[in-house]
């Protein structure tokens, strides 16, 4: 899939997991940055409204190509780093909304 590409992940994170989720959710954009086709990303934290969502993080990649690769480097490092997400969110009663999205044509 050519053209802009974006991963958007959306959280419900518990006050008291909000530091730990940070800590590894700021490590893992790290990672991000330094990959091929990578635009720019940003951690949002919500401030106001009846949302669910407390955090959601936007990624921006040149196109769905580079998404595997991104994919295979993360989890090496996540491994390498002993981090299991998924065991970090149900410790921590996290939970998590995530997918992929493409611009809609004007």
């Amino acid at each position: 899939m050519s053209g802009a590409f974006f991963r958007v992940d959306k959280f419900v994170v518990p006050a008291a997991a909000r530091e730990e989720f940070l800590v590894n959710v700021m490590m893992t954009h790290k990672l991000l940055e330094a990959q091929d086709g990578f635009i720019d990303h940003k951690v949002l934290e919500q401030v106001a409204g009846p949302g669910e969502f407390n955090f959601v993080t936007i990624a921006q990649w040149e196109s769905a190509d580079v998404v595997e690769h991104v994919r295979a480097a993360v989890a090496a490092a996540h491994k390498a780093a002993n981090f299991d997400p998924q065991e970090m969110f149900a410790r921590l009663g996290i939970r998590a909304d995530m997918a992929s999205y493409k611009p809609v044509a004007a």
